[in-house]
């Protein structure tokens, strides 16, 4: 299993357990997310994103209609964030598995209680290449909101992330 961190930060040495504004119940946690759902973070952090692939109960009218075809993952930004895209480095922290336990399977969330050292660590400074590698699709939409309770209306098999950030 592979794990990881993704941040701004260059230079974390040490990952220090958080509270989770997300899930306050957890207490101090220290957050990795596996490989398959990796590309849904590889944007700078405040970034609100949807994302989203086909899942079997997926009708044939939301393939269509969402253009999921040839692409893995499709993540969708409002457009007046292409511009900090394009210009942020972000640093993949390789994170050992054996120091986190599952939290969700679903969204690829796994968390350790206790301090964790990373065992690595790749800069990417473009982002969208990384993206594309990763046989994902970027896309943009000028209102991110509206385009969210669309894609949480369908069949599809999504993940909506920081849309509090979103202009609306």
């Amino acid at each position: 299993m592979d794990l990881f961190h993704v941040s701004e930060d260059s230079g974390i040495r040490l990952f220090e357990p958080r509270p989770s504004s997300a899930f306050p119940d957890l207490g101090l946690v220290v957050w990795a997310i596996d490989e398959s759902h990796l590309v849904n973070y590889l944007l700078p952090r405040d970034c609100p994103r949807v994302t989203f692939t086909p899942a079997s109960a997926t009708t044939a009218a939301d393939r269509e209609r969402f253009r999921t075809d040839g692409c893995s993952r499709v993540i969708v930004v409002a457009t007046n964030w292409l511009a900090r895209i394009a210009a942020a480095t972000l640093y993949v922290y390789r994170m050992p598995d054996d120091a986190f336990e599952l939290h969700d399977g679903s969204a690829g969330y796994w968390i350790s209680s206790k301090p964790v050292i990373p065992v690595g660590v790749v800069a990417v400074s473009d982002v969208r290449r990384e993206i594309a590698a990763r046989k994902a699709d970027l896309r943009t939409v000028a209102h991110l909101p509206t385009f969210a309770d669309a894609v949480s209306a369908s069949t599809l098999d999504f993940s909506i992330i920081r849309l509090r950030n979103a202009v609306l």
